[in-house]
C-alpha cells in the first residue's frame, strides 16, 4: 500500500482516504462475509469498520501495518455486528435422509450447503481465526497479533473449527473441503 496515501489520510486527507478504501475494500468485505455468512452482516460491518478507521486513523502507530490493522478494525466490526444481530434458532424436525439409487447431479449443491451449516455452526471466534488463517495467509502468531489474543488461543481456535469441518466432511456427508468451498 503506499505510505505517502497513508500518510496524507492519517493528516486528514478524506481523498487519500478515499483511495485507500478503494484499495482495500473488496478484500475487507470479502473476509467479513466469510467471517459473517451473511451479505447484509458483512456490508454493514464492512462500513462500520470503515468508519471506525477514518475516526482512528490518525492514532494509527506503524503505516506499513495498515493492512493488518483494517483487519483488526474489520473483526472488531464483525464481532459487534454478531452481538447485534443474535441468530434465531428454528425449530426443524430432522427427516430420515433416503439416499437415491441413481447418483444425483444436485448433490454438489447438498454438499455446499452442509459445509456452509456447518460453518455457521461454528462460534464467531472461530471462524475469524479460521478466515484469516486458511483464507488471508496469516500465521496463527500473526492473527493473534492482528485480533489482540494470545497465540495459543488462536491455535485452540483454529484446532476447534478444523475438526467441526473435519467432522462434518467425515460424516460422509460432504467430498473433501475444497478452497473454493468455503468461498
Amino acid at each position: 500500500m503506499d505510505r505517502d496515501l497513508v500518510e496524507r489520510a492519517r493528516k486528514g486527507d478524506r481523498d487519500a482516504f478515499a483511495g485507500l478504501v478503494h484499495q482495500v475494500s473488496d478484500r475487507l468485505y470479502a473476509v467479513a462475509f466469510r467471517i459473517l455468512r451473511d451479505t447484509g452482516l458483512a456490508e454493514d460491518a464492512l462500513q462500520s469498520a470503515l468508519v471506525s478507521a477514518w475516526r482512528q486513523l490518525p492514532h494509527l502507530r506503524d503505516a506499513d501495518r495498515i493492512e493488518a490493522w483494517f483487519h483488526r478494525v474489520l473483526v472488531n466490526a464483525c464481532y459487534v455486528e454478531i452481538r447485534r444481530n443474535r441468530p434465531w434458532a428454528a425449530n426443524v424436525r430432522v427427516l430420515p435422509n433416503l439416499e437415491p439409487s441413481t447418483p444425483d447431479p444436485t448433490r454438489l449443491v447438498s454438499d455446499r450447503d452442509e459445509l456452509e451449516r456447518a460453518f455457521r455452526r461454528l462460534p464467531v471466534d472461530q471462524r475469524v481465526v479460521f478466515v484469516m488463517h486458511h483464507y488471508l495467509g496469516y500465521s496463527l502468531v500473526e492473527v493473534a497479533e492482528i485480533i489482540g489474543i494470545p497465540a495459543g488461543t488462536a491455535r485452540s481456535r483454529l484446532h476447534y473449527s478444523t475438526r467441526v469441518l473435519r467432522t462434518a466432511v467425515e460424516a460422509g456427508r460432504i467430498a473433501p473441503i475444497a478452497k473454493e468451498g468455503l468461498a
